[in-house]
């Protein structure tokens, strides 16, 4: 009988993550020895149990990656990048924000987390989940909120953007792609064993990106999906897309920039390159050659 090791992999409710995970979910895509099993979590608890090591594969923001980089290898897949788009600072019509406003965040080590507090150091932050922000600011509980995933294509008529994360990081580090999310690996896992992960999950969200409408109609069906079909085709297009398979050098550098900025304004104790914690790929050919 054939013994399966069991890789359990967290990531976010929102649209892009599952529809990068479901090809795994639907049996269109596995491993000879292993099997995989998936739970959704809201990101600032993703990157929690991050710091304590408690899933084999997790989703991750970026800017959390320099905190667990001893305990976990980056994932080259299922990644998330703005370009020209991003995470949106809100707050209500006609009102203007102090210098000490009180604003939602999604999580403590969010990448818009990272560069809002750069932008804003005198800010006033609480944390919660990404799906309560909206309501946070509409309420006047917070006097701004930081909105994510899919919030981002529609918010409340109250509510107008103040600023956009996106223009923040192209301050900081010019126009290239705003690293947001990708995918971590437990380096306790067997070498072997995570170059397989990795590939499984390349091919899913290769197979999703190639049957977006047919996976999309599917996901919908299913009740898995939190918004229309012409904002999820909209939100997929931004998160979940070609460049989601594999990230390029271009990709890469993003996040090399991402850790320079976080290592000058003294959030990471070292400067980390990203390719230098990537799986090597390479260890399958040399030991099987």
């Amino acid at each position: 009988m054939q013994n399966f090791k069991q890789i359990d992999v967290a990531h976010s409710p929102d649209a892009d993550d599952i529809f990068m995970y479901m090809a795994i979910k639907f049996g269109w895509v596995s491993a000879k020895n292993l099997r995989f099993s998936n739970i959704a979590l809201d990101i600032q608890t993703l990157n929690d149990e991050a710091l304590k090591g408690t899933y084999t594969a997790t989703a991750i923001s970026f800017a959390l990656y320099p905190l667990i980089k001893d305990d976990y290898s980056l994932l080259r897949t299922a990644v998330s990048f703005g370009n020209g788009y991003g995470p949106k600072l809100v707050k209500k019509k006609d009102t203007k924000l102090k210098r000490n406003f009180k604003v939602a965040l999604s999580g403590q080590h969010t990448t818009n987390a990272l560069l809002f507090k750069i932008a804003y150091p005198d800010a006033r932050i609480v944390y919660k989940n990404f799906l309560d922000i909206e309501k946070a600011v509409v309420d006047g509980e917070v006097d701004a909120g930081v909105l994510i995933h899919e919030s981002i294509l529609e918010f409340s008529e109250e509510l107008c953007v103040e600023r956009e994360i996106w223009d923040i990081w192209c301050e900081l580090a010019g126009e290239i792609p705003l690293p947001l999310g990708g995918m971590a690996i437990r380096r306790s896992l067997p070498l072997t064993d995570a170059i397989t992960a990795e590939d499984v999950l390349t091919k899913a969200v290769k197979i999703a990106t190639s049957h977006k409408p047919f996976l999309s109609h599917m996901l919908m069906e299913r009740n898995l999906i939190r918004v229309d079909k012409e904002k999820l085709k909209t939100y997929l297009n931004m998160y979940a897309n070609d460049d989601s398979i594999s990230m390029n050098d271009v990709a890469l550098n993003s996040l090399d920039k991402l850790f320079e900025i976080g290592y000058k304004n003294g959030i990471y104790p070292e400067l980390i390159k990203a390719a230098d914690y990537l799986i090597p790929k390479e260890y399958n050919e040399l030991r099987f050659s």
